[in-house]
């Protein structure tokens, strides 16, 4: 109810610099319409009167878009044309307009609605109560009227300028063409990345502990002295489970089995009990994401969590998970030392994840802390 009654009351304000606007475009687009006219009679000077008609239908709509995005939360592209800023101004006057109305019939309403208290205050005997209450009635029946309505026109201005404003439809297909193919060669970098990845551990770590096993039953094999041997057969033993433990962490990395058998919030829990440090979850999802979702999310908490703990020394992180507007948030935050390499391979690599569903990754981590680290998903 709280988050209903700002966005009205942020929409009204947004009506009324609107209709204040109205005026301007108004009065703007009778002139251009004016010196078009001169300009269709006298076509000589045609470039000299369209030069500062378009700059001025340039700059009103870049308030407009700025009045938009502050208080009706509508954004729009910042590319287009000088004429589509002309023809946006030449229609958005009427809605202006309309807003006006609205918000004047709002004012009624309040008027209207709360008349009941000025009389009650300033009039000793009221003798037709029954005319007060049914006036009061009519004035609050009129201010909902109103609040539909304010939200109806701030619905309406967003799509007008959504419609005059955006790009052409063959400018949007090759725009979401270019989005796509970087978000292809994207995923292959990733996975390259993670391919390497996978080898580094694999070289390092297990195939390193399968050559010490060796070396262990080899000299167990060749030794004279039974003590010597058994001792180094107990090596060789332990060796192995460090080896087998290795090859779980590696495999774990790769994919946790966790995530198909119980979801996405057993494998963040999993994630913060492995932590070397007190890890939060804040798990506020009400159902389970899709599966390429969910994958990006574990991976994004995973490796925020893991650079936290090697790089900033935290004493706790906080991993919180919630949707917004139809998308998936999640955010990672610690009390380390701040400081985080953002073109770093791991950052960069879960930036590339998180791009390859259409996601957005943000990281602040100024010198001293904390560190944020925050995706954005669409999800359905």
């Amino acid at each position: 109810m709280r988050v209903m009654a700002r966005r009205v009351v942020r929409c009204a304000v947004g009506l009324i610099w609107g209709a204040a606007a109205a005026v301007v475009e108004l009065l703007g687009t009778v002139l251009a319409g004016l010196l078009l006219l001169l300009v269709v009679a006298w076509p000589r000077p045609r470039r000299a009167v369209l030069r500062p008609v378009l700059a001025g239908a340039r700059q009103v709509t870049e308030l407009e878009r700025a009045r938009l995005r502050v208080w009706l939360r509508v954004h729009t592209s910042p590319v287009y044309e000088d004429t589509q800023a002309l023809q946006y101004l030449a229609c958005r006057w009427a809605l202006g307009v309309l807003g006006a109305v609205v918000m004047l019939s709002a004012a009624v309403g309040l008027g209207y609605g709360t008349s009941w208290m000025y009389l009650w205050l300033l009039v000793d005997d009221v003798r037709n109560t029954g005319a007060v209450v049914y006036t009061s009635l009519a004035g609050l029946f009129l201010l909902f009227l109103t609040v539909q309505g304010i939200l109806a026109v701030a619905e309406l201005e967003g799509k007008l300028a959504r419609r005059m404003l955006g790009p052409r439809h063959q400018e949007e297909l090759e725009r979401r063409i270019a989005e796509l193919s970087a978000s292809r060669a994207a995923v292959v970098d990733a996975v390259n990345d993670e391919r390497r990845r996978i080898e580094r551990d694999l070289h390092d770590g297990v195939q390193q502990r399968l050559v010490a096993l060796g070396m262990l039953l080899g000299r167990a094999l060749r030794s004279q002295d039974p003590e010597r041997a058994d001792r180094l057969l107990r090596q060789a033993h332990e060796e192995s489970r460090q080896a087998l433990d290795d090859l779980r962490e590696v495999a774990w990395r790769i994919y946790p089995t966790t995530l198909d058998e119980a979801g996405l919030r057993a494998a963040l829990e999993t994630v913060a009990e492995r932590a070397s440090v007190p890890v939060r979850v804040e798990y506020g999802l009400s159902g389970e994401p899709e599966r390429p979702v969910a994958t990006v999310v574990y991976f994004v908490v995973c490796e925020a969590v893991t650079n936290a703990v090697k790089h900033a020394a935290p004493s706790r992180i906080v991993v919180a998970i919630g949707s917004k507007e139809g998308a998936l948030r999640v955010s990672v935050e610690d009390d380390g030392r701040g400081g985080a390499n953002v073109s770093g391979s791991g950052l960069f690599g879960l930036a590339r994840r998180v791009a390859a569903l259409d996601g957005r990754l943000e990281v602040r981590s100024p010198p001293g802390g904390p560190t944020l680290v925050t995706a954005e998903l669409p999800c359905a």
